[in-house]
């Protein structure tokens, strides 16, 4: 999916989609959006939004990182829970959508707004019922 163009509110576990207000006119990703498409291709559904996949696995240390991991980040101390989720590449990169007017792609993980890394498991979250 690298490439693909950020639309807010777009994309989920169908793949890229048209979003929702600034992103109503944009086939792509928002970034829950990629990491949901990225986990139900897994056959695990983790939720549609950060705060929903934030409680979708098991809390793991950020030197434990795995390939698939949902990170997490958070850029607005006076709203609690995250902003943004990827999807670790390894322990030092992470496959994302950043932000309106950017494609889907791979950055540096390691941020000042990191808060937390999530590892999905079928256990904690739903199956797919599409797989």
């Amino acid at each position: 999916m690298i490439g693909i163009p950020y639309s807010w509110g777009g994309g989920g576990v169908r793949g890229p989609g048209f979003g929702i207000g600034k992103g109503a006119k944009t086939l792509g990703f928002d970034c829950s959006g990629l990491t949901e498409y990225a986990w139900a291709r897994a056959g695990v559904l983790i939720g549609t939004t950060t705060h929903e996949q934030w409680r979708s696995g098991i809390r793991v240390a950020k030197e434990q990182v795995e390939p698939g991991d949902l990170v997490f980040y958070d850029s607005d101390p006076g709203s609690p829970g995250p902003e943004h989720v990827a999807v670790a590449v390894d322990a030092t990169r992470m496959v994302h959508a950043p932000y309106t007017g950017q494609v889907v792609r791979v950055d540096a993980l390691d941020r000042r707004t990191f808060m937390g890394v999530i590892r999905p498991s079928e256990t904690s979250a739903n199956l797919d019922p599409l797989a």
